[in-house]
C-alpha cells in the first residue's frame, strides 16, 4: 500500500528573511505571477507579495515546497489581499448610499 504524502504550502508558515537588502528568502509561496529586474509578484499563504527593487533575479525557486530566493537589491516589499479590497470596496459602498 503507498501512501502518498500531500504537501500544502496554505498550511505551512510563511517566513521573509531579508540579509543586507541584497538576498531576500521567501517560505509559503504558491506562485510566481510577474517578475523582471525591477519588479516581482508573489502568491503567497498570506496574500500577494509586491518586491520592488534593482537587479532582481530568482536564484531559487521551488514552487512544491513554496521556497523562493531572490537577489539583488531589495527597496521594499508589500502585501496586499483580499482584506485590503474590501475595505476598499466598502469605503466606495458608503459613499455612494
Amino acid at each position: 500500500m503507498e501512501v502518498k504524502k500531500e504537501v500544502r504550502i496554505e498550511e505551512k508558515k510563511s517566513n521573509i528573511t531579508l540579509e543586507n537588502r541584497k538576498r531576500l528568502f521567501l517560505t509559503g509561496v504558491m506562485e510566481v505571477i510577474s517578475f523582471n529586474e525591477e519588479k516581482i509578484l508573489l502568491n503567497t499563504s498570506l496574500g500577494m507579495l509586491t518586491i520592488k527593487g534593482s537587479g532582481l533575479k530568482m536564484n531559487k525557486l521551488d514552487v512544491q515546497n513554496g521556497e523562493v530566493m531572490i537577489i539583488g537589491m531589495v527597496d521594499s516589499f508589500t502585501y496586499t489581499g483580499s482584506e485590503a479590497k474590501q475595505d476598499k470596496e466598502s469605503i466606495l459602498s458608503k459613499l455612494f448610499r
